[in-house]
C-alpha cells in the first residue's frame, strides 16, 4: 500500500505546482496586455511545452512571448524535429466544433450512394469558390452533404437563397444554381420562413469568416474549396 503521508506529499506538490502555473500565466496577461493594446483581448495564455514559451491567444490569433513579456513572437512555432505546425494544430483543436450541435435541418441535405461519409459546408450562392467545390462533392461517391446557405457577400445572396429555399426542390434549385447556372424561380409571396438568421448566428459562433468552410464528422474545418483528392484523404483520416 501507498504511504498516506506520501500520497499527500504528491498531491500538494501537484496543486501547487498548477497554482503556480496559473499565477505564471496571470502574470504573463498582465504584463503584456498593455503591450498589444487595449483593443487586443487576450483570451488565453497558456504555458508551452518550450522553455520560456507561453502561448497568447488574441482573438483568432495566436502569438507567443516570454514569460516577463519582454519580447513578443509572431508567426508559426515549429517542432524542428518532426517539422509538426505546432500553432496550426492548436489552432486546428481551439476551433473544433461538435459535428451534432449544428442545425441540421437548416441545411439542404444531398446524398450519394451509401452516404455513410459526412460534411456540412457554409456557402454563399455568389461564392465562385463555393461552385466549384459544389462540382467537386457532386462528382463523389458514398457522401452525405448538409448546405447551410451562408449569405455573406451581397442582399442578392440572401434573395437567391430565399428563392431556393422556398422551391418545390430545394436541392434541385441549388444545384440548377450552383452547377448549373440556372436563376432560380422568385420565391412565393406565402413564403415567409427561412432560416438566414439562424444560419448567420451559427456562422458567427463558429467563427466562418469565408466561404466555403467545410465541417467534418470529427469537428474539425477546411477553410475555402479542396479538390477531390484532398476531401478523400481528410475523410480518410476520420475515424
Amino acid at each position: 500500500m501507498i504511504n498516506k503521508n506520501i500520497l499527500l506529499c504528491v498531491m500538494f506538490a501537484l496543486v501547487s505546482q498548477l497554482v503556480w502555473a496559473d499565477s505564471q500565466e496571470a502574470s504573463v496577461k498582465k504584463l503584456l496586455q498593455p503591450k498589444v493594446g487595449e483593443g487586443a483581448v487576450i483570451e488565453s495564455v497558456v504555458k508551452t511545452p518550450f522553455a520560456n514559451i507561453f502561448e497568447v491567444k488574441i482573438g483568432d490569433e495566436l502569438i507567443y512571448t516570454d514569460s516577463e513579456a519582454k519580447f513578443i513572437f509572431i508567426g508559426r512555432l515549429i517542432d524542428a524535429q518532426s517539422s509538426r505546425d505546432l500553432t496550426q494544430s492548436r489552432l486546428d483543436e481551439m476551433n473544433r466544433i461538435k459535428f451534432s450541435d449544428l442545425p441540421l435541418d437548416a441545411a439542404i441535405k444531398s446524398v450519394k450512394g451509401n452516404g455513410k461519409r459526412v460534411i456540412a459546408v457554409f456557402e454563399d450562392p455568389n461564392c465562385g469558390y463555393c461552385k466549384r467545390f459544389r462540382k467537386t462533392v457532386n462528382e463523389m461517391k458514398d457522401i452525405t452533404v448538409y448546405t447551410f446557405m451562408y449569405d455573406i457577400l451581397s442582399d442578392d445572396s440572401r434573395i437567391k437563397s430565399k428563392n431556393i429555399w422556398c422551391s418545390n426542390d430545394k436541392l434541385k434549385a441549388w444545384d440548377d444554381w450552383m452547377v448549373n447556372g440556372k436563376t432560380p424561380a422568385a420565391a412565393a409571396e406565402s413564403c415567409a420562413s427561412t432560416p438566414h438568421e439562424k444560419i448567420l448566428e451559427i456562422g458567427k459562433k463558429y467563427k466562418v469568416t469565408g466561404t466555403p468552410t467545410i465541417f467534418f464528422t470529427d469537428g474539425s474545418r477546411v477553410p475555402g474549396a479542396i479538390d477531390a483528392k484532398m476531401l478523400e484523404a481528410k475523410l480518410a483520416s476520420i475515424k
